[in-house]
């Protein structure tokens, strides 16, 4: 059976993402590759092995066109309020915190947040599927 490992994002600062994604998310560097034109950069914690891969190309200067397909990746939370509130303290710019009903019951609360590079990340309080 496949297991999913990685999420990749393009970004043009290795330094400024990085720093996002361990003030955002507790992510350290896991590995890091050098080649001639581009780095990749492996980000991971420990409450998982599924891994954010950057992608910088060297000399790239120009922002990268996201496009406007809508997509995300998520991660969750325990505590979604004080995740909220942390990104605010942090300078982060958390979005609102929405909840979700389905057939009267809750599915899901959640906010978004936008990476340096307008990546957009939701944050799940931990409930239900989203575990």
């Amino acid at each position: 059976m496949a297991k999913v490992i990685h999420a990749m994002f393009r970004v043009l600062d290795e330094v400024r993402s990085v720093d996002f994604y361990k003030k955002a998310f507790g992510l350290e560097v896991s590995e890091r590759l050098d080649f001639d034109s581009f780095t990749l950069v492996y980000l991971k914690n420990s409450s998982a092995d599924f891994e954010i891969e950057l992608t910088v190309n060297k000399g790239r200067e120009e922002p990268y066109d996201l496009g406007d397909g809508y997509g995300h990746v998520a991660f969750c939370v325990e505590d979604l309020d004080s995740e909220h509130a942390r990104f605010e303290a942090a300078g982060l710019s958390p979005r609102k915190i929405v909840e979700f009903d389905r057939d009267g019951a809750l599915l899901a609360r959640f906010f978004f947040v936008q990476d340096p590079d307008g990546y957009q990340i939701e944050v799940l309080q931990r409930h239900g599927r989203y575990r």
